[in-house]
């Protein structure tokens, strides 16, 4: 198995940085955004919500299909994104990695989103009156609370984004080592009938998605307040 996935290490360490970078935006993205969602009141936040959720619903060669027409050498966007970094956003990393934070989004901001909606007000009220701030109450107070639901929205973000498929090969093409991701290789591996690597790079993907939701569920467990599952 080692010999097989030898020729597919770029593929592997590709996917992990992607995975690594699409998590680590959208945390650091996703954690106001669903923080003043959860807040809000206003008309707009369905569609707002609607909108978060939307990749849950559209193909992935949907969103792919628009990002490649929107980016492409041909369009003004893409055009300018050539003017200003100097390289194409289709078939590069930068465009699967936009490609995989917009559709790796709800997986992260919705179990923020959930956490924060249920205890926003109270804690909020509750800081204030003690004559907390705003940003001293998010830090210290909200996100220790939350902690559980934010580890849950990294590691779903991290497990969806090493299965990412349809939206790579659209928008990334299948270059090796620049957007030839585990998917797209294990595709290429059945393509040419070549079943033992594709064996071998399935059991490292499955291997790294158990690890990693059994390590989510151990850690929700331990989280939990004392006296919740017990005796089970």
């Amino acid at each position: 198995m080692i010999e097989s996935l030898q020729s597919d290490w770029p593929a592997i360490a590709l996917t992990l940085k992607l995975a690594f970078i699409t998590v680590l935006v959208l945390l650091v993205f996703g954690l106001p955004v669903a923080w003043q969602l959860a807040k809000y009141r206003g008309r707009f936040k369905p569609f707002i919500e609607a909108l978060i959720a939307l990749p849950l619903v559209l193909p992935p060669t949907v969103l792919g299909f628009y990002l490649l027409s929107a980016f492409s050498p041909q369009s003004f966007l893409g055009k300018l994104w050539i003017d200003v970094v100097g390289e194409q956003f289709v078939f590069s990393f930068t465009g699967i990695l936009v490609g995989s934070i917009i559709y790796s989004m709800p997986f992260v901001i919705q179990p923020m989103l959930a956490a924060f909606t249920q205890i926003a007000g109270h804690a909020q009220l509750s800081a204030s009156t003690l004559g907390i701030g705003r940003f001293k109450t998010f830090v210290f107070i909200i996100l220790p609370m939350t902690r559980a639901s934010l580890v849950s929205a990294a590691t779903l973000g991290f497990a969806h984004t090493l299965g990412e498929f349809g939206l790579i090969l659209m928008i990334g093409g299948n270059i090796p080592s620049e957007t030839q991701v585990v998917s797209i290789a294990l595709f290429n591996h059945v393509e040419s009938l070549q079943y033992e690597s594709a064996h071998a790079l399935s059991l490292a993907l499955l291997i790294i998605s158990m690890v990693s939701l059994t390590l989510l569920y151990k850690f929700n467990r331990s989280a939990l307040p004392l006296g919740i599952g017990a005796g089970k």
